[in-house]
Order: C-alpha cells, then structure tokens, then sequence
C-alpha cells in the first residue's frame, strides 16, 4: 500500500454516486463496464479493473456504511496503459489488509486489489476516506 495517489493523467474519466446498498455493487459494476467499453477497453483489461471496482465498492457498503450517505466510484483512463480506481465512502477508519483463513467467507477484497494493482492506498477526506488503486493493462 501507498500514500500516494493513483497518478494516472487522464484522458478519459468517469464518476458515479452510489446509494450504499448491497445492490450498488452490481450497479456500479455495470456502469464502470459500459465506460470502460466506450473507451476501447479490451475484455481482459476491462475485467481487471471490474474486479477491482467491485472489490471496492464491496467494502464501501460493507464497511464504510453512513445511513443517508452516498459512495462515489471514480475511473481515470490514460488511454495507453494505466487506470486509476477510486471509491470514496463517508466512514472514517482505514481498511486493513487482513489474511483471510480458507473458512472465512469475506476479508479478501483488498488481498484481491493488492494482488491485481500496481499500487493502492487510502486518502483522509474532509468526511470519510478514498481507497484508490492503480492498475496497469
């Protein structure tokens, strides 16, 4: 994990606010799917950063849960080679990169988003906090 940013210089972004609800993840997922295939993203590519999306909106209903309060996913695409993932929720608290014993039946996403990115980290917002990941294709 880093402190930086995800440093990826867009050409293509997109952003979407989310009600924080397990049906959200779908949602979201379909969503950021239909942006990155706007921008040419192959299928591989594409499904890489889906994952990692899901993942992280995952957490944010799961754990970054405020009644009332929104999500919001945010993709920053260079066209060549990086992508960038945000999600910020309005909880306040870092996430932890637990290991996941073989029972367990949750406590993988951000294994998950470690494994695929080139480098995640969290931000301190005014209210709650960002999870982002850089992925490169």
């Amino acid at each position: 994990m880093n402190a930086e940013s995800h440093d990826v210089n867009p050409l293509h972004g997109w952003k979407q606010r989310f009600t924080s609800v397990p049906s959200s993840v779908p949602r979201a997922r379909r969503a950021a799917h239909a942006a990155l295939g706007a921008w040419g993203l192959d299928r591989g590519s594409a499904g890489l950063v889906l994952l990692v999306v899901s993942e992280l909106a995952t957490n944010a209903v799961r754990h970054g849960r405020v009644p009332g309060r929104y999500f919001d996913v945010r993709i920053a695409y260079d066209a060549e080679k990086m992508v960038g993932v945000e999600v910020s929720d309005p909880r306040e608290g870092r996430p932890l990169l637990a290991d996941a014993t073989p029972d367990d039946e949750s406590g993988r996403g951000l294994a998950i988003v470690d494994a695929l990115a080139e480098a995640w980290g969290i931000r301190e917002r005014v209210v709650g906090k960002t999870v982002w990941a850089r992925i490169r294709l």
